[in-house]
């Protein structure tokens, strides 16, 4: 296939939208993760549970995150049945909708309806994007928030103006409402429109209304950030330390193979972007993808913090393709295109979604030799990989509390107060204490520490996951009245002490000022 001819802006021209080709595979998507959810053998993911318990607790303008996941997970928890499923349509929903905005940046960049449909497949067929939208994360709301900011890139190349910037900024203020790291892909955009003949807008108002736009749609996250005391310097200073540290350029850059093939066509999109003369209108493009992989390279991101500008780069890529070849040798590229990325996704389906039990999970893992898919956080060799052994043992704590707990006499049991020692820990007593007859969670762990302990004073805890040590501390006697935990867990959650603590020595509110900034 030939180049097409471009007009005299140096634009080529913008196909029909392939709608019935995008929208089946982004219901093929939809689909493998409600069908996964309904079957998986696993349970809710520690950051689920987390993110469930912030719902139940929103509070706007005073959330020490970003309160978009929080206000996903109080809709997501109204859902028919409350259930896992239920609880992860809506990321299933915008793990889709990345796929669409893959094509819509392909049509914009000229692709007809083989480049939209290589485009949304190559989303499809990678097992990040279907790890992404099958937990109840940001990563998800992350990679669809900067697909949609690099399509009104796109849109301001074609010249449509004012409206493209008000675009711009709404969508980067919905950014700024899930997660700081928008201000990565802020920065990349600025670049790209600098390298670019955007950079002429600067000097009219647009770009300037779309930046108020996006600070007014943010505010809530920055409010929250003022009125705690800017806890997201703590908490990325603790990321550094006990996470990114270690990750080096060479980490980085051999991540990205976790991507799978697609990875060669998000390569040559890139290329393309900023060397391809049909492509030329589109370098502000081509930079701010750039210049985001650059920056999250030299902030020693995680590989997969690259993923939101990989759909966009996916597009070019597969204009390109389309364009590269016709006739028979089109046909036959395209059919081996799509064979390479098929086989590619069904090897690798137990690394995007959780349908393997973990026994089995771990002989996959084993078997493949895939040392770098079950690589904790902190650097550490699992045989799950983190994300599935995180989704295990919860409610099962939260029953050995409860029986604990019940198993008081009654003046105790009327006094007592639950305290959980990690973030895991409390969202899974707040999500299933109550149907245990749980009193509700107390924890110094991260975003439950702004809730405090309430007016209950302490006279009589349970706790899980805090050191007996620790508890010895604040109270005149420490007993272990049961353990619990799971063989396929974090190594954290695999052997836990539920201790009852009596005799305060202090009381919890007395206490709490110096728990701050507890993991």
């Amino acid at each position: 296939m030939t180049a097409p001819s471009l007009d005299g802006s140096g634009l080529p021209p913008r196909p029909a939208f392939a709608a019935s080709l995008v929208l089946l595979e982004a219901a093929v998507k939809l689909a493998l993760h409600a069908a996964v959810n309904v079957r998986t053998p696993y349970g809710f993911h520690r950051d689920e549970l987390l993110y469930l318990g912030m719902g139940r607790h929103l509070q706007l303008w005073g959330m020490d995150f970003p309160p978009a996941i929080a206000v996903v997970a109080r809709v997501s928890g109204t859902l028919p049945g409350d259930s896992l499923a239920a609880i992860r349509f809506l990321p299933a929903v915008f793990g889709s909708a990345v796929l669409v905005f893959a094509a819509l940046i392909a049509r914009e960049l000229g692709g007809g309806r083989v480049a939209q449909g290589l485009a949304a497949f190559c989303v499809l067929t990678s097992p990040l994007f279907l790890r992404s939208a099958n937990l109840l994360q940001p990563v998800v709301m992350d990679q669809l928030i900067w697909s949609a900011a690099l399509y009104a890139v796109v849109r301001l190349c074609r010249g449509y103006g004012p409206g493209g910037w008000l675009l711009l900024g709404l969508v980067l203020g919905l950014g700024l409402m899930t997660k700081f790291s928008v201000a990565f892909i802020g920065l990349a955009i600025v670049a790209g429109v600098l390298l670019s003949p955007l950079r002429s807008a600067l000097f009219t108002p647009w770009p300037w209304l779309g930046l108020a736009a996006a600070l007014a749609v943010g505010a809530p996250s920055l409010v929250g950030q003022i009125r705690l005391g800017f806890p997201v310097v703590a908490q990325m200073a603790d990321l550094k330390a006990s996470q990114l540290e270690r990750i080096g350029p060479a980490d980085f850059l051999l991540g990205q193979l976790l991507w799978g093939p697609s990875v060669l066509i998000a390569g040559a999109g890139l290329y393309g972007l900023l060397a391809s003369p049909t492509l030329r209108a589109f370098r502000a493009l081509g930079w701010s993808c750039l210049a985001a992989f650059v920056i999250l390279l030299l902030a020693q991101g995680k590989p997969y913090y690259a993923g939101p500008i990989y759909p966009a780069m996916f597009a070019a890529g597969a204009v390109l393709f389309e364009r590269t070849v016709s006739g028979l040798a089109a046909e036959v590229l395209q059919v081996g295109t799509v064979a390479v990325l098929l086989a590619f996704a069904v090897g690798t389906l137990p690394l995007g979604v959780p349908i393997l039990s973990p026994p089995a999970m771990a002989a996959y893992v084993n078997a493949l030799g895939m040392k770098a898919a079950v690589r904790t956080n902190t650097g550490e060799i699992g045989a799950l990989p983190q994300d599935y052994a995180d989704m295990l043992g919860w409610e099962e704590q939260v029953a050995t509390v409860a029986r604990v707990y019940h198993a008081l006499p009654p003046d105790q049991r009327a006094r007592a107060v639950v305290v959980a020692g990690n973030y895991g820990e409390a969202g899974a007593l707040d999500y299933y204490g109550p149907r245990y007859g749980l009193p509700a969670v107390v924890s110094p762990a991260g975003s439950y520490w702004f809730f405090g302990p309430g007016d209950r004073p302490g006279e009589v805890v349970i706790t899980i996951g805090v050191p007996e040590d620790d508890l010895r501390g604040f109270f005149d006697s420490v007993k272990t009245a049961a353990t619990v935990g799971h063989p396929w867990a974090v190594e954290e959650e695999r052997n836990l002490a539920v201790l009852i603590g009596t005799g305060p020595r202090t009381t919890l509110q007395q206490l709490w000022p110096s728990l701050a900034g507890q993991n």
